[in-house]
């Protein structure tokens, strides 16, 4: 329920990485100044209005006519065994006034190549603990599963008002239940069914996005989660308001099935006609229409977009998210079983054998979007090229695969951010097919995830550019990576007896809901 700390594509670099911004001169004086204490205590006399004029004033003439050094300013991060002198701020060139007053925009620190500390950027909110938590207890490390209870129960379970402090698990459901509780406040204040998309996890308060707008996948992703939280709660609350939204989203318009990526919490309604499967409309589907394109001289099946509705222009862009249709539709064909033992008992129709067929043909694609560039990793973004759009120059780098001139990356989606989605497919028809191939395709990611994200000093980043040599690192590894990426990985080279398909299904985050009576 909040929105992403990267953009998906530029166009949404505006409303997701507002904070990064530069601001204007008159913000910097407006919010850096008259929003203290000074502006309580002394605009309320034409005095104190009158000294903060001098202030500035005064400010101003001591920058403008402070003598340049000749030094240069130190950008790097050092140790703090420098004298006074030394570790005075010095600004030189350009306008002096304009350099006093701006802040910097809140970049990503600035580290020596081979130095990597991470972002925390959630407040020490503790999310790649808690998402990466049950990756641990799968894999059975129980050290690490155990430090990470500990966290959680030490720094989450503060001011809930809790008087159980038994085992983990009690710990455990406690946190989910404050935690949905507190989520609950985007349902319950919201005229409409369909939630805020906005928390304040700290106040419980609930707010719309600045458009007015919720993504359909952000009210159509916690069913799963508040389902079983009431399941194991005892309390149907959760439940209730999260399948209000599906039971009103089932009386909307659609398109053979497609909707929009926005809906509006004030009047119920769809808004714009963009309809795609990946960013901002990923979770809500299960099972899709796609849309498939005859690449010459090549055959390599996609899933587009229709940003201007179901009659608009057709663009054959594809997001990483979209990889985990694969793994849906092949879930869809045999609930979790493998395909021999299907057929055995006689229960794939030709619709089922079809979407099966497909998942396989979309996951060779997801895998070439890998294959395609110089690292061997997949970029944010592909485009494909087709009778109607075709871009040169914009290749992957690979110039040894079959798809060099097929796959086309834009500049702007050469990124790559740890995501899961494509290992996720492997993982599933990996179990529902046995074929070793889609472990051989994973291995392939996996060696590359190790050989170009992976920090000495811990942990993995995200790249800037898939295309070239040697990538450029972001210093930030998003908290899927180890909840969702390293999971499937795991699952896919693991024993099938391990969290079996047909007995847990697994929510949008990677975390496997057991079936209910499937379990005993």
């Amino acid at each position: 329920m909040s929105s992403k700390s990267l953009p998906y594509s530029r166009k949404d670099v505006d409303y997701d990485n507002a904070k990064f911004r530069q601001r204007s001169f008159f913000k910097v004086i407006t919010q850096s100044v008259l929003t203290n204490n000074i502006r309580h205590d002394c605009l309320s006399c034409s005095t104190g209005k009158f000294l903060l004029l001098l202030m500035i004033l005064g400010l101003a003439c001591l920058t403008l006519t402070r003598p340049s050094p000749s030094q240069p300013v130190n950008h790097g991060l050092e140790k703090d065994t420098r004298n006074k002198e030394d570790s005075k701020v010095i600004l030189s060139g350009g306008s002096r006034l304009g350099k006093f007053f701006r802040k910097p925009p809140r970049l990503p620190p600035q580290l020596p190549p081979d130095e990597k500390r991470g972002i925390d950027g959630l407040g020490g909110l503790g999310a790649t603990i808690v998402d990466a938590l049950d990756t641990s207890l799968i894999m059975g490390i129980d050290e690490i599963s155990s430090e990470a209870g500990t966290w959680i129960e030490t720094h989450l379970s503060k001011g809930m008002n809790s008087t159980s402090r038994g085992p983990k698990s009690n710990v455990y459901l406690e946190t989910a239940k404050d935690l949905g509780d507190r989520l609950l406040s985007a349902f319950t204040s919201s005229p409409t069914p369909i939630p805020f998309s906005d928390v304040v996890l700290h106040d419980s308060s609930a707010h719309p996005a600045p458009d007015g707008l919720s993504s359909t996948s952000e009210v159509s992703t916690l069913q799963l989660e508040f389902n079983y939280l009431s399941t194991v709660s005892g309390d149907p609350k959760y439940s209730v308001a999260a399948m209000k939204v599906l039971e009103h989203m089932k009386t909307l318009q659609k398109v053979e099935g497609l909707v929009p990526i926005y809906i509006s919490p004030q009047s119920g309604e769809f808004s714009g006609e963009n309809i795609r499967l990946g960013s901002r409309g990923d979770s809500y589907y299960e099972v899709s229409g796609t849309f498939l394109f005859e690449i010459n001289p090549k055959w390599i099946g996609f899933v587009g977009e229709l940003p201007y509705g179901s009659k608009g222009s057709f663009h054959p862009k594809m997001d990483h998210l979209v990889c985990f249709l694969p793994g849906t539709l092949a879930l869809g064909a045999t609930k979790g079983i493998t395909k021999e033992k299907a057929m055995i008992d006689n229960l794939l129709n030709f619709e089922d054998l079809e979407n099966l067929k497909l998942a396989e043909d979309l996951a060779k694609t997801c895998f070439e979007m890998y294959s395609v560039t110089s690292t061997g990793l997949a970029p944010e973004i592909a485009y494909f090229h087709t009778e109607e759009y075709s871009e040169a120059n914009l290749d992957g780098g690979n110039k040894n695969s079959n798809y060099v001139n097929d796959i086309i990356i834009k500049s702007a989606d050469r990124h790559n951010l740890l995501r899961p989605e494509t290992v996720e497919s492997l993982f599933v028809l990996y179990r529902i097919t046995e074929d070793p191939k889609y472990r051989e395709w994973g291995w392939q990611i996996f060696e590359a995830f190790e050989k170009f994200t992976k920090v000495d000093s811990g942990g993995y980043s995200s790249l800037d550019d898939v295309t070239t040599l040697p990538p450029h690192r972001r210093d930030k590894m998003e908290t899927f990576f180890l909840g969702e990426t390293l999971k499937y990985l795991y699952l896919l080279f693991g024993d099938s007896s391990t969290i079996p398909l047909d007995k847990f299904v697994f929510n949008t985050e990677a975390h496997p809901i057991p079936i209910e009576g499937a379990t005993k």
